[in-house]
């Protein structure tokens, strides 16, 4: 992936690690949307703001149209309400899938033939530690998560045919709002992160594990579940 001539797509690009990422692509010379629900709050300086509501499709094939220049979609958009799955509210587990998982499907398949018909690019899901690592506090998290991993690895497959890369980046804590009360030692920088993960990404990765912890909980798959 040429990052310095990809037109890209950003969910979330108003705020936190999105912020990052369009920022970062910016100055490596990339002509960045930086798809937000509200493009009047997006202000990293020669983004173009984009409207993208992942819970309302008919912005997505709005969106599609308006960026019909796409060669990168990086689906970073997503939410976490902390419900556990036994007594959390069964609203707020929906809101979690339909945010975490079904939007960012939503998306890539809205791009996907954008990305096609511009002689291929690339495709990077911002995904989480807790695809793999399943705390019950964050249960729908969780599961939204982990069903956006097998999303990544399925479609994959399908589009490489067509010239689209398709890349997983795994993350534990980064500092941003979504993990405001989480201890700063145990945070890492977002913008380290965002450099990496496009490093990664140009390079032609199809997973990306950015911390020793995310490392460390994958090397730990082939275990017994913990009790």
């Amino acid at each position: 992936m040429h990052i310095d001539t990809a037109v890209a797509v950003v969910t979330g690009g108003n705020r936190g690690f999105g912020r990052h990422l369009v920022a970062q692509l910016i100055e490596r010379g990339a002509r960045v949307y930086a798809a937000a629900r509200d493009p009047e709050t997006v202000d990293v300086p020669g983004a173009l703001p984009l409207r993208i509501d992942l819970n309302d499709p008919g912005s997505v094939s709005a969106a599609a149209r308006v960026a019909a220049d796409a060669t990168l979609l990086i689906n970073n958009a997503g939410i976490s309400t902390r419900t556990n799955l036994l007594d959390g509210d069964p609203g707020k587990t929906r809101l979690e899938m339909e945010t975490n998982f079904f939007g960012p499907l939503g998306v890539t398949r809205a791009f996907a033939p954008v990305i096609e018909g511009n002689g291929g690019g690339a495709i990077l899901n911002v995904l989480s530690i807790l695809a793999w690592h399943h705390l019950p506090p964050f249960g729908a998290y969780s599961a939204a998560k982990a069903a956006s991993w097998a999303m990544t690895n399925a479609v994959r497959r399908q589009l490489e045919p067509r010239g689209i890369q398709v890349t997983g980046l795994y993350v534990a804590f980064m500092d941003t709002d979504m993990a405001a009360d989480v201890p700063p030692e145990q945070k890492s920088d977002p913008a380290v992160i965002a450099r990496r993960a496009l490093d990664e990404l140009a390079a032609g990765a199809t997973e990306i594990v950015a911390d020793d912890l995310t490392r460390s909980v994958k090397a730990g798959l082939s275990a017994p579940p913990i009790p």
